[in-house]
């Protein structure tokens, strides 16, 4: 068993393992030029031999202990029926769902694998390219996430729209995120099916949401597609990333089907090493932008990070994504930094 998997199994490692979120991204030149030849960011997600390439270069260049599968959490809407665009220097616009006519028009579930294909092929072709000690990391956004992008028509700061939405037409509200928990469990089931080793949940917006509503529409759904999907397959370790949720991490690091906790950058590291790391094995929570900084600075962190967390074994990430500004020899530096530790 690899290091990555070793370690998310909650058995003892020799050092943390490492990988980044969006760590095959615009800060490495070479996806700069595979997503030229692709075209659009669409047409290199659903290119399977484009997507397996991307995938493979941030393992090729810096030895990342695990690969996580290029695609994109809005896919799965745009097998739903939903139009998705990606609007250079704007991010996705999509259709927006506001009644009950459009959520039936996209309640099709039926539907939603032949367009993602390509994904699960994209599945396939890593795991004959990918290095046997390198595990794939498959994904999905979490239902509360792919609702407000749904509902918005974007990405919106504090989600209010779809907060609105939340209270003012709950009987839709709740029809979308029991439709998009039911569309995950079959899209995270089919990529488990190609290949995939460990599977990633992330709800990047659950930090827009109240305490009590955290609790009803981010762990609730994310709790019953792990539930689920480990009924049919036990052994597949699962990655939660509530973002944003404050204290609130308490209550899902409570959740046994949970296997490692991704943290954000905002908690506080000797809360997070008291109160989560003795429950559950966590994930994170580097600021990404120390790897814009100067060396110097960035060790400094680094070495906060890795002193705070060292008690109890963790998985090595930062907070949330790579950025494209992020300077590739901090990237080295980072990762040749994490594979000299000794727990």
């Amino acid at each position: 068993m690899s290091l990555f998997l070793e370690c998310v199994n909650g058995q003892s490692v020799e050092r943390p393992p490492i990988w980044f979120m969006r760590q095959a991204g615009r800060y490495l030149s070479e996806y700069r030029n595979t997503r030229k030849k692709a075209g659009s960011f669409l047409d290199l997600c659903y290119n399977s031999e484009l997507a397996t390439e991307v995938t493979l270069q941030p393992i090729d260049r810096f030895g990342f202990d695990a690969a996580i599968l290029f695609a994109d959490i809005l896919l799965i809407l745009d097998a739903l029926g939903v139009k998705v665009q990606f609007i250079e220097g704007q991010g996705p616009l999509l259709e927006p769902v506001k009644n009950k006519k459009d959520i039936e028009r996209i309640s099709n579930l039926e539907q939603i694998h032949e367009k993602l294909f390509p994904v699960y092929e994209t599945v396939k072709k890593l795991k004959k390219h990918l290095p046997k000690d390198v595990p794939l990391i498959g994904f999905a956004g979490a239902p509360w996430t792919l609702a407000t992008y749904l509902i918005n028509g974007k990405g919106e700061q504090g989600s209010l729209t779809a907060k609105k939405f939340l209270i003012e037409n709950n009987d839709e509200f709740e029809k979308i995120i029991n439709l998009l928990t039911d569309a995950t469990i079959d899209y995270l089931i089919m990529q488990i099916k190609s290949g995939a080793d460990v599977i990633k949940i992330f709800d990047s917006w659950a930090g827009a949401l109240n305490a009590d509503m955290v609790l009803r529409y981010s762990l609730n759904p994310i709790k019953k597609i792990v539930s689920e999907i480990k009924k049919r397959h036990p052994k597949i370790p699962f990655i939660v990333f509530p973002r944003s949720v404050n204290t609130i991490y308490s209550n899902f690091s409570n959740e046994e089907c949970f296997d490692v906790l991704a943290v954000d950058q905002f908690l506080d590291r000797k809360w997070i090493a008291k109160k989560i790391q003795p429950k559950k094995i966590i994930q994170g929570n580097l600021d990404p932008i120390f790897l814009t900084q100067s060396k110097k600075v960035l060790f400094q962190e680094l070495k906060k990070v890795t002193e705070d967390f060292k008690s109890h074994p963790y998985v090595f990430n930062l907070g949330h994504g790579i950025t494209p500004d992020a300077k590739v020899e901090n990237v080295e530096l980072v990762v040749d930094y994490i594979k000299g530790i000794k727990f």
